[in-house]
């Protein structure tokens, strides 16, 4: 499979890429400043370590903020639900309030180690800030 030729400019230097579609891929950043997670006025997450994802596989999709386990403020229910990326791996995902809202990569594939015990929300479901 042939790479698009955005897919090749710097900005997607390290980019991790699936070995079956090398245009779908995605980078993850640290996020420099501080950043809380919020469903309504409560605190699910407060973290000076997370990551961002902006990944593009069918479309581009919108960037999401992964927060390190430790930085919860209050433990998630687990669904009995999983799905599979090939870039990043098996998702498990979790409720708040008898709601979906968020997912966990807990041993994610090798190439997106750094995803490991970080949790992901769904963006109409939280409020997420950065910064003090």
């Amino acid at each position: 499979m042939t790479v698009d030729p955005v897919f090749q400019s710097p900005a997607f230097v390290g980019a991790i890429r699936n070995p079956e579609d090398p245009n779908h891929l995605m980078v993850i950043k640290p996020v420099t400043r501080k950043v809380r997670v919020f469903a309504g006025e409560t605190l699910l997450a407060d973290t000076i370590d997370a990551l961002r994802v902006i990944e593009v596989g069918r479309r581009i999709y919108d960037p999401v903020i992964y927060v390190p386990e430790q930085d919860l403020t209050l433990g998630f229910t687990h669904l009995d639900k999983s799905t599979h990326c090939p870039i990043k791996g098996d998702a498990s995902y979790i409720t708040f309030d008898g709601d979906e809202i968020g997912w966990v990569y807990k041993t994610p594939l090798k190439m997106s180690v750094q995803l490991a015990n970080h949790f992901a929300f769904w963006p109409d479901k939280v409020r997420c800030t950065e910064g003090n």
